[in-house]
């Protein structure tokens, strides 16, 4: 009977589930928060700013939720050990891990990028996630499940002079996507979300006439709302995508293959 019902439909349910989401008190990692208490999960969101977080938090209290918020700076190895400590005492375990802060300070010359500067940005988005990966990677596998998800961009693939330390880093993250399946395989998927440019409060330094030409370039003609990003998010955390590691996957309205250059416009929106 090739109409009847799927008996084994996948379900897109977190319930019984934690989620960590770094970045997770604005744009991308904020809504990727709000659909997984949605789906039923309870939600640690972390960034720099504790007062950010708390807010967050209790406004996810406030839809129903099981929340709750806790500091850091994933750029600093100390704070992200506390960090995974805190996220596996809260409910005695961390099942879905979404490592979605990042920084790309803006610079005029590429000789004018400083030391710090770029170990800011390679310890941001690198060497944080690397570190919280593996921490809270190896308690999953422990248990005996886990998801995952690194948060980059299409910088990774189509970097631009205006984001070369950025690229750099996310290039890096990608690559550790796949090595991070294998290493903690079977237990534990890897994934990555590979966003192109979204309308999130950062775009709002964006030179919004240059991106509105650059963006007629793109398949789908136009930047992404937040909104858009949560549908793969939930996909990668979820059961549905049970046969799913080491995947990198593009949502970027096409941008990727577009001819023209869009500069900072793909930077997503982290912390």
């Amino acid at each position: 009977m090739p109409n009847a019902p799927h008996p084994d439909l996948p379900s897109f349910r977190l319930d019984g589930r934690v989620a960590l989401i770094t970045g997770g008190t604005r744009g991308l990692g904020w809504e990727i928060a709000r659909t997984f208490a949605a789906a039923g999960a309870a939600v640690i969101v972390s960034s720099r700013h504790e007062e950010a977080c708390l807010e967050a938090a209790q406004a996810l209290r406030d839809a129903g939720a099981d929340a709750t918020g806790i500091a850091c700076h994933v750029g600093h190895w100390g704070e992200v050990d506390q960090l995974a400590a805190q996220a596996e005492a809260w409910r005695g375990h961390v099942d879905v891990l979404v490592n979605n802060a990042g920084m790309s300070p803006l610079y005029q010359n590429l000789s004018e990028i400083s030391e710090e500067l770029w170990d800011k940005v390679i310890g941001v988005n690198l060497k944080g996630p690397f570190r919280l990966s593996t921490l809270i990677g190896e308690a999953m596998r422990a248990r005996g499940s886990g998801s995952i998800i690194n948060v980059s961009s299409t910088g990774a693939v189509r970097p631009t002079h205006d984001i070369v330390p950025y690229a750099a880093a996310k290039a890096g993250l990608n690559a550790m996507t796949a090595g991070l399946a294998e290493a903690l395989g079977p237990q534990v998927r890897v994934n990555c979300i590979m966003p192109g440019p979204f309308l999130t409060d950062i775009s709002s330094h964006w030179d919004h006439e240059a991106f509105a030409a650059t963006s007629k370039t793109f398949p789908l003609r136009r930047g992404g709302q937040p909104q858009e990003i949560t549908g793969a998010a939930l996909y990668l955390a979820s059961d549905s995508s049970s046969f799913t590691t080491g995947a990198t996957i593009s949502v970027d309205g096409g941008a990727q293959w577009s001819q023209a250059n869009t500069g900072d416009a793909s930077h997503p929106a982290g912390t």
